[in-house]
């Protein structure tokens, strides 16, 4: 199925994002892997997140060549954006990255996910803008689905916080860029 990256700053929710792919992963009977990657500087620091999700037995947890990459500020995007395979999709969150692309080998999207976030008082969760985007770009999982495992992630002392990463989901779905 596809080897996926996630990257951008710690406190992005980049290693959030890709637990969340992988759960969905796991729950539909996939063979799925995470492996976080973090500065020692956490929060500010650089962080990644390898997600594979595979039909067959995953044979390495590292992803250092993705199908997908989703990049959520510049340093992310300028250290990974060749190692993504011919063919493959990028995303890109462009209210951070200012620059385009050099490549024309790769599908690309541009989504302003920080920006939306913050018009949507959903502040902090432009990774879950990113997530929807993902989905409808590689059609990885069905939106109703991939929605109501965010909905079973949330605390259960917390339920709304479910109902927001919905809202999110739908906002980077929605998205035409």
């Amino acid at each position: 199925m596809s080897g996926i990256l996630l990257a951008g700053f710690g406190g992005q929710g980049i290693l959030f994002a890709g637990k969340q792919l992988a759960l969905a992963g796991m729950k539909s009977g996939k063979q799925v892997s995470w492996l976080p990657s973090y500065g020692p500087e956490m929060r500010g620091g650089t962080a990644n997140c390898s997600v594979n999700i595979e039909d067959e037995p995953i044979g390495s947890p590292v992803v250092s060549k993705p199908d997908i990459l989703v990049a959520m500020n510049l340093p992310s995007f300028q250290k990974f954006e060749d190692k993504v395979v011919s063919g493959g999709i990028i995303i890109l969150d462009s209210s951070l990255v200012g620059i385009k692309t050099k490549r024309d080998d790769v599908n690309i999207k541009y989504i302003p996910a920080t920006r939306l976030a913050d018009e949507n008082n959903l502040g902090g969760l432009a990774n879950v803008i990113m997530l929807g985007q993902l989905l409808k770009a590689y059609n990885l999982f069905d939106y109703a689905y991939f929605g109501e495992c965010l909905m079973a992630a949330a605390p259960k002392s917390k339920p709304q916080l479910g109902e927001l990463n919905v809202k999110a989901l739908k906002i980077g779905y929605e998205y035409e860029g």
